[in-house]
């Protein structure tokens, strides 16, 4: 699970996501996409730059709050603006800053292709996965 965030006008925006996936090696791209039910969803086509936080397992609560509407997704939590001015979650397992590529349409979904900027990653934690309705995790051993 990941939650995708941009920011709008000074203020930040997010949503969680199940599809993230690695496009390209060279140039360095990869995709998310959004429902267009996704009521933030004109913030992200307008904005340029984003952020991709990939969640571990323990941030149950991040995913759900930023799965459903709500007044200020951005209330709780250890936030700061990246790089390149999309919301980066500190304490995320991996975090991706990424600028626009392209953005097609997906059905009822948007497919956002985006050249990764910048990545950090913590091994410390392992990635949390939602599977058959559930929150999950999975070991990988070092």
């Amino acid at each position: 699970m990941a939650v995708v965030t941009t920011e709008e006008h000074g203020r930040p925006v997010g949503a969680t996501i199940n599809s993230f996936s690695s496009v390209s090696l060279d140039p360095p791209l990869v995709l998310f996409c959004l429902d267009r039910r996704l009521g933030a969803l004109a913030a992200f086509e307008q904005a340029r730059t984003y952020a991709v936080n990939v969640l571990h397992d323990g941030q149950e609560a991040v995913s759900a709050r930023f799965g459903r509407p709500g007044p200020d997704r951005f209330e709780t939590g250890r936030w700061t603006p990246g790089r390149f001015g999309a919301p980066v979650l500190l304490d995320a397992m991996a975090t991706f800053e990424l600028g626009r590529h392209a953005a097609y349409d997906g059905g009822d979904h948007v497919i956002f292709v985006c050249r990764v900027l910048d990545a950090a990653w913590s091994p410390e934690h392992d990635p949390l996965l939602f599977f058959q309705g559930r929150y999950r995790s999975v070991h990988v051993p070092d």
